[in-house]
């Protein structure tokens, strides 16, 4: 099974082209991730250097989000435009059960975080196996009510486990683990594990149900509300 896999959810975007268990190729975007133009043309260099065509993929697959909204947003428009333009069906996925899938088989829960801002993060608690198992669901909310979840080892991964690593390990101790700094970069590969099986189930998401997972309103949508309530 051919997947094409899209994540623009944060600060280091990817694509990878995977072949059932075999990972034919994998780009990583660096801080450039609302650029559509330079996404389509990994996508495009990365389908040329496999010798496959748009239409010879079997699957298109995407995160979701949490994240950047403008990411998150550029990463879903290219997916459904490439959807659109083949046929083809997709799989979207969290990000945050994408970036907890750089530690599968991982004795002890994960805690994929990323930088929420505004004194927030987007976070979860997964069983990585074979595939992420939430033990706590997307959310966003404080550095320090998310802490206050944890009651066990836990690995904390992604840039929000990074700005708050002093507060992390202040507040837990010997329960915070930091893994190597690779596994703090999103994959898309980590996400084309979670679509292919997905796509081997039929559990392909329907494109009119393909939206962005914001988990909280957006700074235009709060000022339209503000707008709106004067």
């Amino acid at each position: 099974m051919k997947i094409l896999t899209v994540d623009t959810s944060s600060n280091c975007s990817s694509v990878s082209l995977s072949d059932d268990a075999t990972l034919l190729g994998e780009c990583l975007l660096g801080e450039d991730r609302s650029n559509s133009g330079r996404l389509m043309d990994s996508i495009s260099g990365l389908l040329r250097a496999a010798r496959l065509a748009p239409e010879g993929l079997d699957c298109l697959a995407v995160s979701l989000g949490p994240g950047s909204f403008t990411g998150v947003r550029v990463g879903i428009a290219t997916v459904k435009g490439l959807a659109l333009a083949t046929g083809k069906p997709v799989v979207g996925f969290s990000s945050l059960a994408m970036l907890a899938m750089n530690l599968p088989y991982s004795s002890a829960q994960v805690a994929p975080l990323f930088d929420a801002r505004k004194g927030e993060v987007y976070g979860a608690l997964y069983r990585c196996g074979a595939l992420p198992a939430a033990v706590v669901a997307d959310a966003v909310l404080s550095p320090a009510d998310f802490l206050a979840l944890v009651r066990e080892p836990t690995i904390f991964v992604g840039d929000g486990a990074l700005r708050y690593r002093d507060l992390i390990r202040d507040t837990l101790g010997e329960l915070a683990i930091f893994p190597p700094w690779h596994t703090n970069l999103p994959r898309a590969s980590a996400g084309a594990v979670i679509a292919r099986e997905a796509a081997r189930e039929g559990k392909f998401t329907p494109l009119a149900q393909l939206n962005p997972t914001y988990l909280r309103a957006s700074e235009a949508e709060i000022a339209k509300r503000k707008r709106d309530s004067l």
